[in-house]
């Protein structure tokens, strides 16, 4: 199934497959800012239940504001290098690893009504089967970001027309606080400098979803 391009219909169906022997899997979906990654995560997780898939993002593992700040990095928030990439990499083994009867697993979350991370926001049952995380940097090739990858069954890549994806971008930095024109230079500005460097990792991907 490796290359294929599919509608979210088809996925979901995927997904489902993926949980149907009970055994742990971790399902990563990815693609540029503003594609719909979260959207296609969420949708799978409603439509297989609480029993059978849960939704951990990449973006809990952003670096805090303080942090940011301290290196310089404030005006790049985002970029792949303003990540914690090995404490994410440990957070997806141990989702890998848990097994029936183990302890549920707790993994942050990032808020974006304040713009930070937020430790244990969510907790992952052992016996869910499903893990569904996304991000930006699932295919990056430096870092840790491959041993991360090396323990998830599938990575998919989100793909949206253009004018769509820019559209989202700037709709949501404004309703999260930033003036319109604020918006517009972070959506074509930083997020389009990474959403280049996400765009070249689209050919290592399981299989791209077709968003519209």
């Amino acid at each position: 199934m490796s290359g294929a391009v599919v509608g979210p219909d088809a996925a979901i169906s995927r997904a489902r497959a993926l949980a149907a022997d009970g055994a742990r899997t971790i399902l990563g979906i990815t693609g540029p800012p503003g594609a719909g990654k979260s959207t296609l995560a969420d949708a799978v997780v409603t439509a297989l239940g609480p029993q059978l898939a849960v939704a951990v993002g990449m973006d809990g593992f952003h670096l805090s504001n303080v942090v940011l700040a301290a290196r310089g990095s404030a005006d790049r928030k985002g970029a792949i290098d303003t990540f914690d990439d090995a404490g994410y990499a440990t957070l997806v083994a141990r989702l890998a690893d848990a097994r029936p009867g183990d302890a549920p697993v707790l993994a942050p979350v990032f808020r974006r009504e304040i713009e930070e991370p937020v430790a244990a926001g969510v907790e992952v049952p052992a016996e869910v089967p499903l893990v569904v995380t996304e991000g930006n940097y699932l295919l990056a090739t430096s870092g840790a970001w491959p041993a991360a990858r090396d323990r998830m069954a599938e990575v998919w890549y989100v793909d949206v027309p253009d004018g769509v994806r820019l559209a989202r971008l700037e709709a949501r930095h404004h309703a999260f606080g930033k003036s319109a024109q604020e918006a517009a230079r972070w959506a074509r500005g930083s997020d389009e400098t990474n959403a280049a460097a996400v765009r070249a990792s689209r050919e290592r991907a399981t299989l791209v979803v077709l968003l519209d």
